[in-house]
């Protein structure tokens, strides 16, 4: 009884997935920060030009 018990706990991975599904989670929001930062102020130059481009456009 005792060794199927500590047989099943042996073989219960589920927490070891859930780590490394949080370690993949917390790699991509690091890599996307990274990419905001690094594109951010030719973005936010890109959609200013957008922005009075339509402006102008509408009045």
């Amino acid at each position: 009884m005792i060794c199927k018990i500590i047989h099943r706990i042996r073989r219960n991975d589920d927490g070891a997935t859930a780590i490394e599904y949080g370690l993949l989670a917390a790699l991509i929001a690091v890599a996307a920060l990274g990419g905001f930062q690094a594109f951010g102020t030719s973005l936010t130059n890109m959609w200013g030009k957008v922005s009075s481009t339509s402006q102008d456009v509408m009045s």
